[in-house]
């Protein structure tokens, strides 16, 4: 068993005695970017997150990787044009994690012209990622991709080429490339105040959670990429103290793939709304979703969908497949994440623009906005910032690859097919054969009614920072929401498995045990279920 509490004490007591040449604060896909390229620049790097890592909107999104269409038709060209380019290098770099989605949108006689600008979208979209697809689809391949479609009026469908991941595991993915090259993250560990010295903030006050001790930690520049808590951090030192955020929920229903039988991912427009929305292949499930309102409840308290954006996608799904007759009773599990979208006073939450911004208040950088696909080039941007500071860096620039290449590929495991295999180096890249060899017998197994395996959560206990069941249920394995009631059916074994290497005696696995089932219970599951 590895004492991490130790390990973790002696990190904190080494970040305290020299100065930085970076802190990070805000442990999403956006502060783990700015961690891996700022510690491939061979720069002194600390990342703190409050909660988990990617506790936040990372951990909760709608599991897709795209170029967004739907911003190129609200005229924002470059921001899709720079989004379909990471896109396709993920899909390059990271096989097993980043992989084709193909998401069809059924066409309908009442659309009129808007099919053809949607085909003509498609294929500018196309000419950006250098590759020419098919679009248009019959009506009788319609009905065999989307088996229960509703067919009155229905004319065809035009093909969206994307991708799709899993954003926790992305996340945990770019951190495991930043410390193995040198970089140091630290989850549950909140920065409570900044240091100033003579007018510029000059390092953090920063309080581990798990212990409840202090620690001043100096550093030449500090980051603030906490996302949709950003005005937080940049209120204790901006002179300009309004509100620079605008909180968006964005929630998901999952259901069984027995239920929707889909053979592709379809585009649902909302036949009240008009806005966009979906239901997207994933994990053997699929997620429908999704909403795109204000959030004005306490952003430290886990967002849960609300009765009536249940209600809201259910009527989208049943739009288009009424036959199904979907209601509450087949939903597995919900999510809900909170968008760190900047406030440009539209009124319309689903017209406000995607991209990020940069701000420098008295040496305190903030960059936050964006989306999960440009993570890279938000932590490029952020080291531009920065030179000001830590004078010039080598190489910023899109063209080095994200990921380090996979040095030897494991040989296939007795059992094993192909696809687990390239999905395992997809999550963990060259640590694959480390946690191969890790796995206990029946441990290369799939767990009943999910594409992981009982060896990835003994790898998570080991090895990810695991503090709380939540962290290997929601984050490390998905577990929680991939299987009804949380898995509750098959935390007799996680107990086996990982209880003896987190170090936790009877009566802590109980506590956890008890937190954790309240916790899906509140926020990952519907509001008719508390």
């Amino acid at each position: 068993m590895r004492d991490m509490h130790t390990s973790r004490t002696q990190t904190l007591s080494n970040a305290s005695s020299e100065p930085w040449d970076l802190i990070v604060v805000g442990g999403g896909i956006t502060g783990a970017g700015i961690l891996r390229e700022a510690a491939r620049r061979k720069l002194k790097v600390l990342l703190l997150e409050q909660q988990d890592f990617a506790w936040g909107t990372s951990s909760r999104s709608s599991q897709m990787v795209h170029g967004g269409l739907k911003y190129l038709t609200q005229g924002h060209i470059k921001l899709t044009y720079v989004s379909v380019g990471e896109r396709q290098n993920l899909m390059q770099e990271l096989p097993g994690l980043v992989g084709y989605l193909g998401m069809m949108m059924a066409t309908y006689k009442e659309m009129g012209a808007f099919r053809f600008i949607v085909q003509l979208g498609l294929i500018v979209y196309d000419l950006m990622g250098k590759k020419l697809r098919r679009h248009a689809y019959s009506v009788n391949e319609v009905r065999q991709s989307l088996p229960g479609i509703r067919e009155h009026n229905l004319r065809g469908g035009l093909l969206f080429n994307e991708s799709t991941t899993d954003d926790a595991r992305l996340t945990f993915r770019v951190l495991d490339q930043a410390r193995d090259d040198g970089g140091v993250a630290l989850n549950y560990c909140r920065v409570i105040d900044l240091l100033v010295t003579k007018g510029r903030v000059s390092g953090v006050v920063a309080e581990d959670i798990l212990s409840g001790q202090t620690h001043s930690l100096q550093a030449r520049q500090v980051i603030n990429a906490t996302g949709a808590w950003a005005d937080r951090l940049r209120g204790k030192v901006a002179s300009d103290k309004s509100k620079h955020m605008r909180p968006l929920r964005g929630s998901h229903l999952l259901f069984s793939a027995e239920r929707i039988p889909l053979k592709q991912s379809v585009v649902l427009t909302h036949p009240v709304s008009k806005k966009p929305g979906f239901a997207n292949l994933w994990e053997g499930r699929v997620i429908v979703g999704s909403t795109d309102i204000d959030h004005t409840e306490n952003l430290d308290r886990e967002p849960a969908v609300t009765q009536t954006e249940v209600d809201y996608m259910l009527q989208s799904i049943n739009h288009y497949f009424p036959d199904l007759h979907l209601t509450e009773a087949d939903v597995i599990s919900s999510w809900s994440g909170v968008r760190p979208v900047i406030d440009s006073g539209n009124a319309d939450p689903s017209k406000e623009s995607r991209d990020h911004a940069v701000w420098d208040e008295e040496g305190l950088l903030t960059i936050t906005g964006g989306k999960l696909t440009t993570f890279r080039v938000i932590a490029l941007d952020a080291l531009q910032a920065v030179q000001a500071t830590l004078g010039p860096l080598p190489a910023l620039t899109r063209d080095q690859a994200i990921f380090s290449p996979i040095s030897k590929v494991p040989a296939l495991p007795s059992g094993m097919s192909q696809t687990t295999l390239a999905i395992l180096l997809g999550r963990y890249g060259n640590k694959t054969q480390a946690l191969l060899d890790a796995a206990q017998p029946g441990e290369l197994e799939s767990i009943p009614g999910s594409r992981r395996l009982w060896a990835e959560l003994r790898w998570a206990a080991m090895h990810e920072d695991v503090h709380f069941l939540a962290d290997l249920m929601l984050r490390r394995t998905r577990l929680a929401v991939l299987l009804a009631d949380g898995g509750a059916a098959i935390l007799p074994r996680v107990r086996s498995i990982c209880q003896p290497l987190l170090g936790w005696d009877d009566a802590h696995w109980q506590q956890e045990d008890a937190a954790y089932l309240e916790l899906v219970k509140r926020c990952y599951s519907l509001p008719s279920r508390h």
